[in-house]
C-alpha cells in the first residue's frame, strides 16, 4: 500500500502521538488560551498525520480490504465514545448531537472523501477504475442504514417528534449491527476480490498492489497498531478540546450552534480523508472508495447500537430523523453516489459533483 515502509518506525510517527496525549491530558477541562490552542491545532495536525502513516504500515501487513477496515473501525469506535460521552453529560443541547454527527460523516465521507478521491485519480489517469459490484454493494448498505436510522424517524406516529419508541430503537440497532456485520464477512471472506485495487485495464490486484515494498515485521506492525490507537485517541480528544474555541469561532462569526459538530466531523475524519487522497494518488482508487464507503457504513453502524444502549440512561428525548433539508441531501447523495459507482469508472465530473454536494452541505449547516 505503500512505497517504502522502513523496518524501524519513523520517529516524529512515535513521540508526536504519545506526546499529543499527554498534552490532552494536562489540558482536558481547562480554559485555554490563544496560543495553548494553537499548540494543541499543531499538535492535532502532526496526530492526524500519525494515523495515517500507522495506519499504512497495518494495511501493508495485513492487505486489503482488511487495512482500510482497521482505520475506519478505529476511527469510529473512538468517535462513538466521544458522542456517548457528550450525550451523557450534555444535557438537552445534546438530544441531536447523534443525529447531526452521524449526517455529517455520511455526508462528509460519501461526498466529500469519495469525490476527493475521484477529482485526485482522475487529475493524473482521466479515468478512475474501480470495483462496481463491491463498490455498489457498500452504497447500497450505507443508504439502508442511513435510511433506517435517519429518515425512518421523521416518519414514523408512535412518538410526537423525530424520534423511534423503544422498540423501534431496538430494532434500528440490531439491523445495523447485523447489516455492518453481514457486509464486513462479505468484504474479508466470501467476496474479498470484489474491493481489491484494479488497474486501468480492470486487471485485479491482490494486496495493495505494492508487491515491491516488503510487508513490515509482526513486531513493527503490532507497534504502529497500538500507535495508530494512542494517534487517534488524540485526535479526537484534542478536537474535543479545541472544541470551546470553534464554538467561539462559530458564535462570532454568527453561524447556527449545530455547526459546531460539523467542524468537529471534519477534523475527526481528517485520517481517513489524507488516507484516502493518497491512495488515489498512487491509483488505488478501490481502497479510497473503502474508506469512504466504510466510515460512513461504521459511523451508522456502531453508533446507532451504541446510542441505543446508552439510551437507557441518558434523560430527554433521542432525536434521529433529519429534517426537510437534510433529507434532500442525503437523497441526492444516495441518486449520485449510484450513478458513479455503477459504471466502475469515473471521470473528473463525477468527483466535481460529489463535491460540490459536500459544498452544499457544509453551507446549508452554516445558512440553513
Amino acid at each position: 500500500m505503500i512505497a517504502l515502509i522502513r523496518s524501524r518506525l519513523t520517529n516524529w510517527t512515535v513521540f508526536i502521538p504519545i506526546l499529543a496525549v499527554v498534552l490532552l491530558v494536562l489540558t482536558w477541562g481547562r480554559d485555554l488560551s490563544g496560543v495553548a490552542v494553537a499548540l494543541l491545532a499543531a499538535f492535532l495536525a502532526g496526530a492526524v498525520l500519525a494515523a495515517v502513516h500507522h495506519a499504512e504500515v497495518v494495511a501493508h501487513k495485513v492487505g486489503e480490504p482488511y487495512g482500510s477496515l482497521v482505520l475506519a473501525v478505529a476511527v469510529t469506535v473512538i468517535e462513538v465514545a466521544l458522542i456517548v460521552t457528550l450525550m451523557i453529560s450534555g444535557g438537552e443541547k445534546t438530544q441531536s448531537l447523534a443525529r447531526d454527527t452521524v449526517f455529517a460523516a455520511v455526508m462528509i465521507t460519501c461526498n466529500g472523501i469519495l469525490g476527493l478521491s475521484l477529482l485526485i485519480a482522475t487529475l493524473r489517469r482521466r479515468v478512475a477504475v474501480f470495483n462496481s459490484e463491491g463498490t455498489g454493494g457498500a452504497l447500497a448498505t450505507v443508504a439502508t442504514l442511513a435510511t433506517l436510522s435517519l429518515v425512518v424517524p421523521s416518519f414514523t406516529t408512535s412518538r410526537p417528534g423525530p424520534e423511534f419508541s423503544p422498540a423501534q430503537l431496538a430494532f434500528a440497532a440490531v439491523a445495523s449491527l447485523a447489516l455492518y456485520g453481514l457486509f464486513v464477512m462479505v468484504q474479508t471472506g466470501r467476496h474479498r476480490d470484489y474491493f481489491l485495487p484494479v488497474t486501468s485495464a480492470g486487471r485485479l490486484l491482490d494486496g495493495d498492489g505494492d508487491a515491491h515494498a516488503d510487508p513490515p515485521s509482526t513486531r513493527t506492525a503490532l507497534a504502529s497498531l497500538g500507535l495508530l490507537l494512542v494517534a487517534l485517541v488524540a485526535v479526537v480528544g484534542l478536537a474535543k478540546t479545541v472544541s470551546p474555541a470553534i464554538e467561539a469561532g462559530v458564535a462570532a462569526a454568527n453561524l447556527p450552534q449545530a455547526f459546531v459538530g460539523v467542524v468537529i466531523a471534519l477534523l475527526v475524519l481528517l485520517p481517513e480523508t489524507l488516507a484516502a487522497a493518497r491512495a488515489a494518488r498512487r491509483d488505488r482508487v478501490q481502497i479510497s472508495l473503502n474508506l469512504a464507503l466504510g466510515s460512513a457504513m461504521a459511523s451508522i453502524g456502531l453508533t446507532i447500537p451504541a446510542i441505543a444502549l446508552a439510551s437507557i440512561w441518558l434523560e430527554g428525548p433521542l432525536l434521529l430523523g433529519l429534517g426537510g433539508t437534510q433529507l434532500a441531501l442525503l437523497a441526492l447523495t444516495a441518486v449520485t453516489g449510484v450513478l458513479t459507482v455503477v459504471p466502475g469508472r469515473a471521470t473528473v465530473l463525477q468527483g466535481g459533483v460529489h463535491l460540490v454536494l459536500l459544498a452544499a452541505f457544509v453551507f446549508l449547516a452554516a445558512s440553513p
